[in-house]
């Protein structure tokens, strides 16, 4: 066969197998077999192969994934993906509807539209000529993440949109669709007893399922998990002309491609919309996806777009939730986690029960105060609850049920991780386990320790530790600078070059200035904020581990809970390892202690957004450095917020207090002017 033919064969199996694809992941109603379907997919490879210059972006051999990426890059929207407001109960979606008649007289006349609320991870996706080329998950709602190769892998979603069929010319010129991405439950419970029976972590949910599969850095993990896709709403479009109506949208992405959830329906009022919400949640057992409740949207889009915002919630549209499950069942023990700053979290493990459809045996306490105020006790028939039909929690015991063979609980003494000692500080409701090389920490502590905010090291990200810890390669976090590239490259995934990076990122963060160094370390209650103070104030980790608690009651911003906490952490010999193998590592930098009178003294700053060349963490240095000081919100005795792209609510309450705003170059000329 020579290349022309090729091609021709090429572009009508394509079209053959994309007509297949949405009969089968879409309509669900297949018109040939599986091993009819896998015969024209293997003759594609096949062709493809032979001549590689044929192959394109929207083939259907693309869908199972490409090599992995480093990191995602953010993708801006083309308009704000809002989120929506709740209601509990029908009183609260007809306020809702008597609210919006008094701003617009015409909702009084308005029809509506009702949706499941799918339970999800909402994803945007842009076309160009009709060609799939970016998907981005919501991300704050301004900016998202580019996981287009992982959302290419759903065979839900068109790569390429076909002829409109309404009015007989090609797709828009340029269309960005919003979607939900989900797990199908039936998919989900599979997953799960496969994680379960070889001893892997099952996922508490669909959406962190879901969630996960689609922000994989390698596609190919992706396209391993059978993640679906419906689609509701229309971000932007160029090239035709936008419908009119919630419906028409909903009818017009059905014919472009899309799959649109079938259980939506057309309502006259919100008294139709109420009793399509009932007959929902009765039916809610029967989905294929998880829901949590049913959107009641205006069906008039103009009308809609007409009422405005509340916050980052429109209001031509209201969530209403579907009740919260509770069920009893008996509470046989109490677990304890260890959180990464050493907080000892109680969760309760429980006699298996269905829950929603997900058969739950453990579910948080919050905290030891919680269960002695709840007077909850091993043996005790408890209620739980689903909070948002995501988080299992412990309601309370019921009192009538107990026998008298109910035993108290008793926070634990010792961690369950290191036996170390624990401790709780005056006033505080938490329990800690303060060695810093405690294994349950470990992991969480060297995540903190790499990221962006503290020692910045490129590329060790949870993945990658996770691999560290268990090939024993690091103990704590000293053990970091000790790393040869040779033993890395036992670990999968690792090759030479990686691990190369890997090990000259680590050397590169031996220049972190001092500020960093003492935020990453982890001490309780030592942010962003205070470790700038506690650097400028004592200028080098060996003058700061000396320090007693009066010398930190004189820093400013310090209080008592703080100064103990950093006292006990420098006092404990195993976190007095960890700084003799920074120390010898060459991980030891000094600050100069801020000097009275610096350009910006007696200024208070809060960053927010994303600046032009600045990071937040190097704008925060450049106003310490100049003797001002970083608070994270905005107060009345802010002086200036400093103010980057998508600055998102803090620039809203600087608005509302009457703080002033400042940009980049602002700032920059501050620090000049008032240096003189």
């Amino acid at each position: 066969m020579d290349a022309k033919r090729a091609a021709a064969r090429i572009s009508q199996l394509r079209e053959e197998i994309n007509f297949h694809n949405h009969r089968y992941h879409v309509l669900d109603s297949p018109v040939i077999s599986d091993g009819e379907y896998d015969q024209l997919l293997t003759e594609l490879r096949a062709l493809e192969a032979e001549y590689p210059q044929l192959v394109t972006p929207d083939s259907p051999t693309r869908r199972v994934g490409g090599a992995p990426v480093e990191r995602f890059s953010r993708v801006e929207h083309p308009a704000p993906i809002l989120s929506l407001s709740n209601a509990f109960n029908a009183d609260g979606v007809r306020a809702w509807e008597e609210r919006l008649r008094k701003l617009e007289p015409r909702v009084a006349e308005a029809t509506y539209v009702v949706e499941p609320k799918i339970d999800g991870l909402t994803v945007v996706l842009h076309y160009e000529q009709g060609l799939f080329v970016l998907g981005a998950t919501r991300g704050d709602g301004q900016v998202g993440e580019d996981v287009t190769a992982n959302l290419r892998t759903l065979r839900s979603l068109p790569l390429r949109l076909p002829v409109d069929p309404r009015a007989g010319h090609t797709a828009p010129r340029r269309l960005v669709v919003r979607g939900e991405a989900f797990y199908p439950l039936a998919e989900f419970e599979a997953l799960n007893a496969r994680q379960a029976a070889a001893g892997e972590k099952v996922f508490v949910n669909p959406r962190n399922a879901a969630s996960g599969a689609l922000r994989q850095l390698d596609s190919r993990l992706t396209a391993a998990r059978p993640l679906d896709l419906l689609c509701y709403a229309i971000v932007a479009i160029e090239g035709a002309a936008a419908p009119a109506t919630q419906w028409q949208t909903l009818t017009y992405l059905r014919e472009l491609g899309f799959p649109v959830s079938d259980r939506a329906a057309r309502c006259a009022n919100v008294e139709e919309a109420l009793q399509a919400y009932t007959r929902a949640a009765v039916e809610r057992e029967a989905l294929p996806f998880e829901a949590d409740g049913l959107v009641i949207k205006l069906d008039d889009l103009a009308l809609a777009s007409s009422l405005g915002v509340v916050g980052k919630d429109p209001r031509g549209a209201i969530a209403y939730k579907f009740p919260a499950r509770e069920v009893s069942t008996r509470l046989n023990d109490i677990g304890v986690n260890v959180g990464r700053t050493g907080v000892l979290t109680p969760y309760a493990i429980l006699e298996p029960v269905e829950v929603g459809g997900v058969t739950v045996s453990k579910a948080t306490l919050h905290n030891f105060d919680f269960i002695a105020e709840r007077d909850i006790r091993l043996g005790d028939r408890v209620m739980i609850k689903r909070a948002g039909d995501v988080i299992p929690y412990v309601i309370g015991p019921i009192i009538d049920a107990r026998t008298g063979d109910e035993r108290r609980c008793r926070p634990p003494r010792t961690c369950p991780s290191c036996g170390e000692a624990v401790e709780q500080l005056e006033g505080e409701v938490a329990y800690y386990c303060v060695n810093a090389s405690c294994p349950a920490q470990l992991i969480r502590n060297l995540e903190h320790f790499a990221s962006r905010g503290a020692m910045d090291i490129e590329g060790l990200g949870i993945r990658i530790v996770e691999q560290l810890v268990a090939a024993k390669l690091v103990r704590d976090v000293g053990d970091l600078y000790c790393l040869r590239a040779e033993p890395l490259l036992t670990l999968e995934g690792f090759a030479e070059k990686k691990a190369q990076k890997l090990i000259e990122a680590i050397g590169a963060s031996r220049r972190q200035p001092l500020v960093r160094l003492i935020g990453a370390l982890g001490i309780r209650g030592v942010g962003e904020v205070v470790a700038a103070d506690l650097a400028a104030h004592f200028g080098t980790l060996d003058r700061l581990r000396s320090a007693t608690e009066d010398d930190l009651l004189h820093v400013a911003g310090i209080g008592p809970a703080i100064a103990e906490a950093v006292v006990d952490w420098f006092a404990r010999r195993p976190n007095r390892r960890v700084l003799e193998k920074l120390k010898k590592a060459g991980v030891w930098p000094t600050a100069e202690v801020r000097a009275a009178g610096g350009p910006l003294e007696g200024l208070t700053f809060v960053v927010t957004g994303t600046l032009p060349s600045l990071s937040r963490e190097a704008a925060k240095a450049l106003i310490v450095e100049n003797a001002g000081k970083v608070t994270d919100s905005v107060s009345k005795s802010t002086s200036y917020v400093v103010v980057g792209e998508a600055p998102g609510s803090k620039l809203e309450k600087a608005k509302s207090l009457g703080i002033p705003t400042l940009d980049e170059a602002g700032l920059r000329t501050l620090v000049r002017r008032a240096g003189g």
